[in-house]
């Protein structure tokens, strides 16, 4: 067992391979991983209430600095006990820092040592993010896990791209050490980000750097930016050979059911994507049997349920041809039901895995995954 910031703690409970299930415990509750964060950018799974969530099986919800700093305010959830009174999710909440959305405001961003100079999206003022206002920010929200700001730069097959991932990597250790020492809360664990795009020699060294400070946790940063997912896979397992084998690690971003299946296999224990609700908003819904888009004219009059095998309430209530119809009439239950059934996909898959790796018979789940249309 791992011991965190104070309230929290890290057990891994079984291995099958380098799978492995775990509990991480929190002030607000304990999550079993590897687990699935739903993305509440705004502090809310758009369309999904929390009841419906935890129905889903959801156990923490990912929100983010940047945009919640913008509307609105840190302040202002500051005054209603954080994320947890302020938005009616009790539960353990995760927070990323904004870096990649500040960096990716392509010409409405200046990035310098100090930190990321943006252009206000709402307003259009000039506001900063630096590696310590990122960490008092996710202090004033509450969280039960921070990010620290990072550098994310793609890959690139010149030499000025190689020089470009080796400063940011550089710039990401750095900034780490800056977020360590601007640590106020110390019932807030924070974790740290390994970059280094697809190069795995600097992967690894930025991972010795990262976990030479510290976190309680450490992710996976830059990655699904167009590797391939053998690549990444590759990529993943290298920097495990380096973080610290009792510390949660959490794969950024990503993705498909395959990827997720692939990464636990590597020893991941946090995932993170919107894939679910945003397929969900477009009529593209995950089953057993592969991806089905109901905005096709072969589902007007298909009376069954989204998915014959799935427990959620959408399927227990509602048929294929119906949500077709709330889909193509922009009503917005349509994308309700849809991402409804999606998350409980995702999380399923989750329960799914904790127990095949309980069972010793996870990559007999994970080739069925991967042999499974679910792109």
């Amino acid at each position: 067992m791992a011991a965190l910031a104070t309230g929290l703690c890290f057990a891994i409970d079984v291995r099958d391979g380098d799978a492995r299930v775990g509990t991480l415990s929190t002030a607000h509750g304990a999550v079993d991983t590897p687990a699935f964060m739903p993305v509440a950018t705004y502090g809310a799974v758009r369309g999904v209430n929390v009841d419906e969530l935890r129905a889903a099986g959801a156990q923490i919800l990912l929100a983010n600095t940047y945009h919640l700093e913008e509307r609105p305010g840190s302040e202002v959830i500051a005054g209603q006990e954080g994320l947890h009174g302020f938005t009616g999710w009790r539960g353990p909440w995760l927070t990323d820092s904004g870096g990649y959305q500040v960096t990716s405001l392509a010409g409405r961003s200046r990035l310098d040592e100090e930190g990321v100079v943006f252009e206000s999206s709402v307003d259009g003022c000039r506001r900063q993010l630096t590696p310590e206002s990122a960490i008092q920010i996710q202090e004033r929200l509450g969280s039960d896990i921070a990010m620290v700001l990072d550098e994310c730069q793609p890959s690139g097959t010149d030499a000025a791209a190689a020089a470009g991932l080796r400063a940011a990597a550089e710039r990401t250790l750095r900034w780490a050490e800056r977020s360590a020492k601007a640590r106020a809360r110390k019932d807030q664990a924070v974790f740290g980000i390994v970059q280094g795009g697809t190069d795995s020699d600097l992967r690894r060294a930025n991972a010795r750097g990262i976990a030479s400070l510290g976190f309680e946790g450490y992710a996976h940063g830059g990655l699904g930016l167009g590797e391939e997912p053998n690549q990444r896979a590759d990529l993943v397992a290298a920097t495990h050979e380096v973080l610290p084998a009792a510390a949660p690690r959490y794969l950024m971003g990503i993705g498909y059911p395959s990827d997720l299946v692939d990464a636990i296999a590597a020893g991941v224990d946090l995932f993170d994507c919107v894939i679910p609700t945003r397929h969900a908003r477009h009529g593209v819904l995950f089953t057993r049997e592969g991806v089905l888009k109901l905005r096709n004219a072969r589902f007007k009059q298909d009376a069954a349920p989204p998915d014959s095998d799935c427990d959620c309430a959408t399927c227990a209530q509602h048929s294929r041809a119906y949500i077709r119809h709330l889909l193509r009439i922009n009503d917005t239950l349509g994308a309700r039901l849809a991402s409804i059934h999606n998350l409980r996909f995702y999380l399923r898959l989750m329960e799914d895995s904790r127990a095949a790796i309980r069972a010793g018979s996870f990559e007999t789940l994970r080739e069925k995954v991967r042999s499974a249309p679910l792109r």
